[in-house]
C-alpha cells in the first residue's frame, strides 16, 4: 500500500471513530511524524479527505476535521430520507427473497449482538443490510449517491453506540423494513424506512443537545499538538 493510502486510511478511520474530533487541527508536519510518513503523502491524504468532506481548510487554522453538528446532520438526513426510502421501495419490488430471509433471521436475533460490548458484529449486520438493499434496488445512480452519504453517516452512527436501548429499537426497525421488503410491500418498506430514519435523526439531535458530539480525544492524541482543539473557534 502506498504511503498516501496508508495515511488516508488511518486518518479517515480516526475521524469516523471520533478519535479525531470535529475541529481538530491536522498539521502536515505533526501528522507526518505521528504516522511515520513524509509530508507529501499526508498532503495527498488530506486532499482526499477534503474531497470526502471530512476535513476543511479554515483561515488562520489550516486543515481541521469538519464539523458534525445537529444542523449538518439534519441536512444530511434530508437527502438520506429521500434516497433510502426510494431504495427500500425498489428493493421491495426487485428483492431476492433468500437474501432477505437470512437478514430477517439475523435481525430477529440481534439482541445478542447488541449485548456484546464490542458490537462490531451488529454494525456488520447493518452494513450487510445496506448492501442488500442497494443490490436489490439495482439502480446504479441511486447507489452511487448513497455511497457518498455513508461516509458521513458512519461518523454520525457512532454517536448512538453507547445507547443500547436505541440500538435495540433500531434493530426492530430494521427487522420491520426487512419484512416489508420480503413481503414485496412497497408502501410499508418506504414508510418503515422513513420512521427508522426519523428516529435515528432524533437520537443524533439528542446527542448534540447533551454534548456528546464533543467526543473526548483519546489520551494518545491529547499529547500531540496536532490534535489540540481550539475551543474558542
Amino acid at each position: 500500500m502506498r504511503a498516501s493510502d496508508r495515511a488516508y486510511s488511518a486518518l479517515r478511520s480516526e475521524i469516523l471513530e471520533w478519535h479525531l474530533a470535529p475541529g481538530t487541527v491536522l498539521g502536515e508536519v505533526e501528522q507526518a511524524a505521528r504516522l511515520g510518513v513524509s509530508r507529501t503523502p499526508v498532503r495527498e491524504a488530506l486532499a482526499r479527505l477534503s474531497a470526502d468532506g471530512l476535513v476543511e481548510s479554515l483561515p488562520g487554522r489550516g486543515v481541521v476535521v469538519a464539523e458534525a453538528s445537529a444542523d449538518s446532520a439534519a441536512e444530511l438526513f434530508e437527502v438520506r430520507i429521500a434516497l433510502e426510502t426510494q431504495a427500500a421501495a425498489l428493493a421491495a419490488q426487485r428483492r431476492d427473497p433468500v437474501v432477505f430471509e437470512r437478514l430477517r433471521e439475523e435481525f430477529a436475533g440481534a439482541a445478542g449482538l447488541i449485548a456484546d460490548p464490542d458490537r462490531s458484529a451488529y454494525y456488520e449486520l447493518v452494513a450487510r443490510f445496506d448492501r442488500a438493499v442497494d443490490d436489490a434496488a439495482t439502480n446504479t445512480y441511486l447507489v452511487s449517491a448513497l455511497t457518498g452519504l455513508r461516509t458521513h453517516l458512519a461518523r454520525l452512527r457512532r454517536v448512538a453506540q453507547d445507547n443500547p436501548q436505541r440500538l435495540a429499537a433500531a434493530a426492530r426497525e430494521h427487522l420491520l423494513i426487512v419484512e416489508a421488503i420480503l413481503a414485496g410491500d412497497v408502501d410499508l418498506a418506504r414508510s418503515a424506512t422513513a420512521v427508522h430514519l426519523h428516529n435515528s435523526l432524533s437520537t443524533i439531535i439528542d446527542a448534540a443537545d447533551s454534548g456528546r458530539f464533543a467526543a473526548p480525544i483519546s489520551p494518545a492524541h491529547q499529547t500531540n499538538p496536532a490534535h489540540q482543539i481550539d475551543r474558542t473557534a
